[in-house]
């Protein structure tokens, strides 16, 4: 390397002039590099955090951050050929609060839109460190993030973080810190958000509100839910359950329609005023879910019998009359109350066991509350799961018939079977009628499998009528009202007794009491054209309905069946009912002045059949003769069933 000066008079390699020194000389010629001659020494690295200051990287008498070579007072930040008082009176005139910080998080300068953030002098800021300015530490991930860009593995950091001014008041800012440009220093700038907080703050109030009773709505009712099963399932410190009361206005409806939609309003202030009366003790939360629908959170329950009392003190509340603009009004409320551990509790089973219970007390005769019952509960979810798989099964023929035999009381001859349906369920399985037939009259599934039971027990029984030509059987088959309403009936026996090719003389239809009571129009049309069909009609659980006998003259029945109530009264074992036999035997009298006969149900023992046959009933059925069976075991019976003596 030659000794040659450039043209600043300085060796090649030697130090740049400072800033100071470049604006002293303005004609000073552009500084350049001979051919050959090694370039300028890059600047230092900066100095790693906990290295003292002057630390190689940081130019002594120079801030931190300054440029190489510049005098003390440059401001961090000042690129080279810039007039270092315009960055100074920038930096103390800005509006934004901002400080210079090193390495280690302490604050080297700071601006006077700082002291008047906070309250202080800018020059006693620089003696603290930047995480107690902005309150980092309270803030266990800003504090991470923080100090991950003190330590260079992160580019920037921005929080929200609640200050306190010197005068006590407590503001809202906005943190941010980076690197500063061209600086080995950091930037932390405040900017006040405490007005747009607020504001903020007041629209979230409004959305989360109802604007009616200024309970919390739905939104914030869900928001405290979960955050309270959150924190129940990790909290040690608390009782780890949770309890809840929905509830319902009965009647709510009927006010609104008759006195307008202003009055209701005020009703459902009141309410709520008293909803929050009773959940103030507790401090549980109180929310208007919509309508007239509330509900009570309690938080951390003790038990079920908190929420139970909660839900005792709320139905007493309501039940006093409320004054509403001069008027004195009545309401009462159904409450479903659930009380369970939090830890493992979802939102959406909650919520779906409170408003099934709910839906519990309404059926019990509302004005009441009711506790979540898992058992019954279990066999609502049976309910629903054969509700909604019901029509299916009919298609998967997974429905099989029993017969039970009709004995005659006097000789103990079969007379006919009664078809009765069965549903072999691949996951429950084999079910009674009892499991399934009123789920089929509710949805409407009892028409197609009505159809099937009737088209099988047809087929069946011409196919006992060829093999047993001397001892025909009548088949007797349930058939539900709906099937009536819902479906030709008299199409459709006579398209399966036309298929099947059974006589109609074999078929009887029987309807319950109830169903036929006060039958008129198209169902006592179609009774009466199965009728000339040749179809018998027989009523079933005669006796337990309406008990209307004027019926009896207006319908096609042939037979009446007692029901199994009637026959308890005819055990040997117990005292003898003096009124149970005295009814039968006016109902055996007055059915066979009609021309009709009469069939005794649930006959299980020898000493029944023999009195129930002594007053006049025709026909018995029960377990004393056979329970329901499959078909193949009903041949054997016809030979050879004995005669009751």
């Amino acid at each position: 390397m030659s000794g040659t000066p450039d043209g600043q008079g300085r060796a090649p390699g030697a130090t740049l002039p400072t800033i100071t020194e470049r604006s002293t000389h303005p004609s000073a010629p552009p500084i350049e590099v001979s051919a050959g001659a090694p370039p300028t020494p890059a600047a230092p690295a900066c100095a790693p955090p906990g290295a003292p200051r002057g630390a190689p990287g940081t130019p002594l008498g120079a801030p931190p951050g300054a440029p190489l070579g510049a005098p003390p007072g440059t401001p961090p930040g000042t690129p080279p050929g810039a007039a270092p008082s315009d960055y100074r009176a920038a930096f103390n005139a800005a509006r934004l609060a901002m400080a210079v910080i090193d390495r280690e998080g302490n604050v080297l300068d700071a601006n006077p839109a700082l002291g008047t953030l906070l309250g202080a002098d800018p020059a006693q800021l620089a003696t603290r460190g930047a995480a107690e300015l902005a309150e980092l530490r309270e803030d266990a991930r800003a504090w991470s993030d923080y100090r991950d860009v003190l330590l260079g593995r992160r580019e920037r950091m921005t929080c929200t973080r609640r200050l306190h001014h010197s005068d006590g008041h407590a503001l809202w800012a906005e943190i941010t810190v980076e690197p500063a440009p061209d600086s080995c220093s950091l930037l932390l700038s405040m900017a006040d958000i405490s007005d747009r907080r607020d504001l903020q703050g007041r629209l979230r109030h409004l959305q989360m509100h109802d604007p009616v009773t200024r309970l919390p709505n739905r939104n914030l009712f869900f928001e405290r839910l979960a955050a309270a099963l959150e924190a129940g399932a990790y909290d040690r410190a608390g009782t780890g359950r949770i309890g809840l009361c929905y509830l319902d206005l009965d009647g709510f409806k009927a006010i609104n329609d008759t006195l307008g939609h202003r009055v209701g309003d005020r009703l459902l202030r009141a309410v709520a005023q008293r909803l929050s009366e009773c959940a103030a003790p507790g401090d549980h939360l109180v929310a208007r879910l919509g309508g007239d629908e509330f509900a009570l959170l309690v938080r951390e329950s003790s038990g079920t019998e908190q929420v139970c009392e909660l839900a005792r003190s709320v139905l007493a509340a309501l039940q006093r009359p409320f004054d509403v603009g001069g008027q004195r009004l009545s309401v009462s409320a159904s409450i479903g109350v659930v009380e369970r551990p939090a830890a493992g509790t979802h939102t959406t089973w909650l919520m779906q066991a409170a408003d099934t219970t709910l839906y519990w007390a309404k059926e019990d005769g509302k004005a009441r509350w009711t506790l979540f019952d898992p058992e019954r509960n279990a066999h609502r979810m049976t309910r629903q799961a054969l509700s909604s798989t019901l029509r299916p099964a009919v298609e998967r023929e997974e429905f099989v018939l029993d017969y039970q035999p009709l004995v005659g009381l006097v000789d103990g001859v079969v007379r006919g079977v009664e078809a009765l349906v069965r549903w072999d369920h691949p996951q429950f399985g084999r079910l009674s009628p009892n499991r399934f037939v009123s789920l089929a009259e509710e949805n409407g599934a009892i028409v197609p499998l009505g159809r099937w039971v009737l088209r099988t027990a047809c087929r069946q029984a011409r196919a006992w009528q060829q093999a047993h030509p001397r001892h025909p059987l009548v088949v007797s088959v349930n058939v539900a009202v709906r099937q009536v309403w819902d479906s030709d009936l008299v199409a459709d026996v006579g398209t399966i007794l036309a298929e099947t090719g059974l006589p109609p003389r074999l078929l009887q239809l029987e309807l319950t009491e109830s169903a036929v009571m006060g039958s008129a129009g198209r169902p006592l049309q179609a009774l009466q054209q199965l009728s000339d069909m040749g179809v018998a009609i027989a009523i079933d659980d005669f006796g337990t309905g309406y008990s209307n006998l004027a019926y009896l003259s207006r319908l096609p029945v042939s037979t009446l069946k007692l029901d199994g109530s009637f026959v308890q009264g005819f055990r040997a074992e117990e005292h003898p009912n003096p009124a149970d036999e005295t009814i039968v035997r006016a109902l055996v009298e007055l059915a066979h002045r009609l021309g009709l006969t009469v069939v005794a149900e649930c006959v299980e023992s020898a000493e029944q059949a023999e009195r129930l046959g002594r007053i006049g009933c025709d026909t018995g059925q029960g377990w004393f003769y056979s329970r329901p069976v499959p078909p193949d075991r009903i041949p054997p019976m016809l030979p050879a069933c004995p005669a009751v003596t």
